[in-house]
């Protein structure tokens, strides 16, 4: 085995073979002479086996110059070292963070993190024979010092007051701020947290990992964390933690008293008596800072209007409003003194038990729950206890309501994560809920009391045969529901006194739609930032790409593509075409074809026999894309954009390796573009015999036309379908008494404007029927 185990760490000098000369660590270059050469140093980070393609497996350690004086003086005094194959499995057996270790038969490379990991420029990789280690544990001389040690384990736990920048440190603290994690632009998601310890420094730290489960279990202010293999950096002059390679970390109730039992998905994680010391510690210590709220959540019977507050609770029930707002029926036993709103879903879409009698004792608050949230919303299952973070009571008003009636409160958590903002699930065994529990138990045990037969009466409301409006029964209704819903058919006068949110189910007729260019009903729409724009017009993308043509003629040089080019039409002029050298085999329809020097008319023409064109230009030789004011891509007949806030600032070499079907989404991930979608956004004025009502339709607009509207921009033949049913709704010159009925869901919400609360109606799980548009 080439790791050999010494009990001193002088042994690491005497025992080594004599033709071996020590090399410094800061002294170490790309020129450096390897042979009979070694390096001494201490670990300071040491990460897990992992597998790769190229040999079996490696590990990645970070070794520091053994010399305190010169490792303080330079941050090129820490070096990765990179450990292949059987090495690197014996390394991870045999080495611990903060052993000695000395290398023998290293190549050294430069190393490609020196921009992000500030360490060495070059870094030493481990492989073949003559590769070789030494260690001497750290067992044998740790000092003492006011860093609490794990002598099993040899975990060091630096305080906070100690961090030093580019170091990779364990540390304990007291949470004082945390938000729950949320997604970022990439594939992980983010938490973001400031902890302190006895020092009184406090420190920031971000925690990235794809898994939510791997992130810390953080339920209230006060509670203990402990993270592992962390990296320090100064940001905006204040020291920050960060998650490095192989971090871990584990979570403590902050409560005094309350049992020292870790929160971590891990399995291997490892927890003794000196730890537990030292999260009581940090309790004690925590509690007499007064950092422990002893109310952490504010219960129902102390909300008032316009307040924002944490509230802990049981999901009764939860429902689906859309794809950006899901509604939990929750409560926590108390009765608010405001009169709470009760938001009406079908029995069919409700996922849990019916909330009537909590619903008469105004016991269930109906939470809305926005945008990043609806993820975890999802995952929810009623009977569950939750925590909800910056909650909005949000007092609203009927239409018509006289002001001297009580608004009733709705409770909205709103998109983001300013302030905490979040939810969460809180293990049924936790502390924190003794008291609710109680009070959940209580209320029960006096709900079951007081039941009434005649509960079913309430549920015969749902099942009442709607009401059929004067002259529509004996006519063709123009479209069908989708929701499965089995709502009784409202007025648009009964709709309009209602509070929202709530769906609906009326039965009128189309007085007028906006825009009549229906070419105008097509939008872009970017589904990670919700910005709305319009389609541009060819007159413009030729311009866009007019003003590359006038930019510098000298064609692309990448290393990755293969060139080639032919003459314009124009003699000053020649087209470019770049292809991946991986995909130059490939057949012409699956290439990636990168265009340079054309004009949209070119484009076009190329395109039809290409399904993937990118039209590019030069910047100094380098590929870059046009501005995503013009399409990105280029399919046939149909066009794709990009988002300009949310795409990647500069052009990035396409990873075409592992892609079966070159699509827009894969086309865009690969070259970093945020891909907008095409979208149909109409206005309607519905009419019945009791009022308009305006209702947008956008959402589930391609479901009410039969067609997606990515097919509608392309397609002469889908754009004469979507006019044809305009037609049919209203007719050109047509009386209402001519115009069809059309049986249509609304759902009914609001939005905040200018400060002020708006109600607003959008036409959703509704279809056209093609039997009937489909007449001549």
């Amino acid at each position: 085995m080439p790791v050999y185990a010494v009990k001193d760490v002088i042994d690491l000098d005497t025992k080594a073979p004599p033709h071996l000369q020590r090399i410094s660590i800061l002294d170490i270059k790309l020129t450096s002479d390897c042979v009979h050469r070694s390096v001494k140093g201490k670990v300071v980070q040491k990460g897990p086996v992992v597998s790769c393609k190229q040999r079996d497996c490696l590990l990645k350690a970070v070794i520091q110059e053994e010399d305190p004086k010169k490792s303080s003086a330079s941050q090129h005094a820490s070096i990765n070292v990179i450990f292949f194959g059987t090495l690197a499995k014996d390394f991870s057996r045999s080495v611990s963070q903060g052993d000695m270790v000395l290398l023998a038969g290293f190549t050294i490379s430069k190393s490609p993190t020196e921009q992000t990991d500030r360490l060495h420029p070059c870094h030493l990789e481990m492989s073949g024979p003559d590769a070789c280690l030494c260690v001497c544990s750290s067992t044998v001389s740790s000092s003492s010092g006011s860093s609490a040690v794990c002598a099993e384990h040899r975990n060091i736990y630096v305080p906070l007051n100690e961090l030093k920048p580019r170091r990779i440190v364990n540390v304990y603290g007291v949470v004082t701020f945390f938000k729950q994690p949320f997604p970022t632009k990439g594939t992980d998601y983010c938490s973001t947290l400031k902890i302190t310890d006895q020092s009184n420094a406090k420190v920031g730290c971000t925690i990235f990992s794809e898994r939510l489960e791997d992130h810390p279990k953080i339920f209230r202010i006060g509670d203990v964390i402990r993270l592992h293999r962390v990296k320090t950096q100064m940001f905006n002059g204040s020291m920050t933690l960060l998650t490095s390679l192989g971090w871990s970390t584990v979570t403590f109730d902050g409560m005094l008293d309350s049992p020292v039992e870790p929160r971590t998905s891990s399995r291997t994680f490892h927890f003794d008596e000196a730890d537990k010391r030292v999260v009581e510690a940090l309790r004690q210590w925590a509690s007499s800072q007064s950092l422990l709220a002893s109310e952490p959540t504010v219960p129902l019977s102390s909300v008032q209007p316009k307040m924002y507050f944490d509230l802990t609770c049981q999901l009764l029930a939860k429902a689906c409003m859309d794809s950006r707002c899901m509604l939990l029926k929750v409560w926590d036993g108390t009765k608010c003194e405001h009169p709470l709103i009760n938001v009406t879903v079908a029995p069919d879409a409700l996922e849990g038990e019916p909330t009537n009698s909590q619903d008469r004792e105004n016991l269930t608050a109906n939470i809305l729950v926005y945008d990043n949230h609806v993820e975890v919303a999802r995952t929810l299952k009623p009977g569950m206890f939750l925590r909800l973070y910056n909650l909005h009571a949000v007092p609203q008003r009927a239409p018509g309501q006289p002001h001297d009636v009580p608004c009733h409160l709705g409770f909205h958590l709103h998109g983001g994560t300013s302030y905490g903002r979040g939810l969460c699930s809180i293990p049924s065994d936790n502390p924190d809920l003794l008291t609710l529990k109680r009070v959940l138990e209580s209320q029960a045990e006096k709900l079951a009391s007081e039941k009434e037969v005649n509960d079913g009466t309430l549920l015969e409301v749902w099942y009442t045969p709607p009401e059929a409006i004067d002259g529509v029964g004996s006519k063709d209704i123009f479209t069908g529901l989708t929701c499965g819903h089995t709502l009784q058919q409202r007025s648009l006068a009964h709709v309009k006194r209602c509070t929202p949110p709530a769906f609906h189910h009326v039965c009128a007729q189309v007085k007028s739609y906006k825009p009549q260019n229906l070419y105008q009903c097509l939008k872009l729409f970017c589904p990670q930032c919700t910005t709305i724009k319009e389609v541009p017009d060819d007159e413009f993308i030729a311009q866009v790409f007019q003003e590359a043509l006038r930019g510098s003629c000298q064609p692309c040089s990448e290393h990755w593509a293969v060139t080639s080019s032919v003459d314009s039409i124009q003699l000053d002029r020649a087209i470019t075409m770049h292809v991946s050298c991986d995909m130059v085999l490939e057949n012409t329809q699956s290439q990636l074809l990168f265009l340079q020097g054309v004009t949209l008319d070119e484009t076009c023409v190329i395109s039809a026999a290409h399904k993937n064109v990118v039209p590019v230009r030069s910047e100094e030789r380098r590929m870059r894309l046009l501005d995503l004011s013009a399409p990105f891509l280029f399919c046939e007949r149909k066009r794709y954009y990009g988002c300009k806030q949310c795409s990647q600032s500069s052009f990035v070499e396409p990873e075409v390796s592992g892609v079966e079907v070159w699509d827009e989404h894969n086309v865009a991930k690969a070259l970093g573009v945020q891909l907008m979608q095409y979208v149909l956004l109409l206005k309607f004025e519905l009419e019945d015999e009791t009022g308009t009502v305006e209702a947008l339709l956008w959402e589930d607009a391609e479901r009410f036309f039969h067609a997606s509207s990515a097919d509608i921009a392309a397609s002469q033949e889908m754009q004469d379908k979507v006019q044809t049913i305009m037609d049919r709704l209203q007719p050109p010159g047509s009386s209402m008494a001519e115009r069809p009925w059309l049986e249509l869901c609304l759902i009914a919400y609001t939005v905040e404007e200018d400060g002020r609360t708006q109600v607003c109606y959008q036409i959703t799980n509704t279809e056209t029927r093609e039997d009937l548009w489909a007449r001549p």
